[in-house]
């Protein structure tokens, strides 16, 4: 397999970035440490390289039809310049992918961001279900995705955009010069919980570089700091984020993870049967969140179990968190004990160490 970079490689390397392959692409890990990267993100601002990140262009005005039926929510209520968090369900009840659902024009042209390990996956998944011929574009090979995240994110940028970033709602965007560069799209969202934006942007004529040393020219001297994928999965779990083949995949359904409000019965979609029956009658398996109340780490794929030791779930997703300096995971587990503050017991070699269900975000 090949591995690719992105247009920001050589500068994760000069800055000393520990990089491993992931979906494809040689990828920035840590600089600092994901402790120190972690922090800057929740208490100033940090900036990540999502540019393995697949972007689809469809228009035309079959567009919102063919989004309306492969996606679980609806997309019908976008006006220009909102942003929509969604799901790609499959036939059987499972998720193909989440994603993001940008509307450009109504009616006419959106942009769908999807994850970087599904991006042929999703393509041909939508194509097949493109039976009045919209207009299609994949462009991810050619758009860089920088999210700059934290509380003095949108301050720090500010100055480089004539666009009020500063006012920008949560789930909206704009399109506008930043740094020099025309028809950036400057995006409300992040899977941080820390504020800040997201920007898209063409890598042609030197823009990937240009914009790059501008925002660390206006961020470096106010603290802020190139951040890797592993601060990128935990502060996510922090707030409880689902990730693509931990949390959710082909085969849990929205509705057992915790998403029932990006999956609306007013229309038509895939698996639509399947989810109204769940939410009718129930699921019999619920993610959770939970915190480690006797020490240790819990992984993903480790067995989750009752007092008794009867096995009833398994850990999606765990990690110690740096900000509440404790155990923290995600896991299915029976409805029976998914209800706050249920204990449970995490298998961690041949130890059942304990723990408790919680609300998420985590606190």
């Amino acid at each position: 397999m090949i591995i690719r970079n992105t247009p920001f490689f050589r500068k994760h390397i000069d800055l000393g970035a520990k990089m491993a392959p992931f979906a494809g692409y040689n990828m920035p890990i840590s600089y600092t440490g994901i402790n120190d990267e972690h922090a800057a993100v929740r208490k100033n601002a940090g900036v990540f390289d999502v540019s393995h990140m697949g972007e689809f262009i469809l228009k035309g005005n079959q567009a919102l039809d063919l989004i309306q039926r492969v996606t679980s929510n609806d997309a019908a209520k976008l006006k220009a310049g909102q942003a929509q968090y969604s799901c790609l369900p499959n036939e059987e009840g499972g998720i193909v992918d989440d994603l993001l659902v940008y509307c450009i024009e109504e009616n006419n042209l959106y942009m769908l961001v999807v994850n970087a390990s599904n991006i042929e996956k999703d393509w041909n998944w939508i194509q097949k279900h493109n039976r009045n011929h919209a207009v299609m574009h994949n462009i991810s090979d050619k758009t860089c995705l920088l999210a700059i995240q934290g509380p003095h994110a949108t301050k720090i940028l500010q100055p480089l955009t004539e666009v009020d970033i500063l006012n920008l709602k949560y789930y909206t965007f704009a399109i506008g010069k930043f740094a020099g560069i025309e028809n950036v799209v400057i995006s409300a969202t992040g899977y941080t919980g820390a504020g800040g934006v997201e920007i898209y942007f063409e890598d042609k004529d030197g823009a990937a570089d240009i914009i790059w040393d501008a925002i660390f020219a206006a961020g470096g001297p106010q603290g802020m700091k190139p951040v890797g994928l592993g601060a990128r999965d935990t502060l996510r779990l922090e707030m409880g984020f689902c990730l693509y083949g931990n949390d959710i995949d082909d085969t849990t359904s929205p509705m057992e993870a915790g998403l029932g409000w990006i999956t609306k019965f007013t229309k038509d979609f895939t698996s639509k049967e399947i989810f109204a029956r769940q939410k009718a009658e129930g699921v019999e398996r619920k993610l959770v969140g939970f915190v480690m109340t006797e020490k240790g780490i819990p992984r993903h794929g480790y067995e989750i179990k009752d007092f008794e030791g009867n096995a009833i779930g398994y850990v999606t997703s765990g990690t110690q968190s740096p900000s509440l300096g404790k155990a923290i995971g995600l896991g299915y587990v029976r409805t029976a004990q998914a209800s706050i503050d249920s204990d449970i017991y995490i298998k961690v070699r041949d130890k059942l160490l304990q723990a408790k269900v919680c609300k998420i975000p985590f606190s």
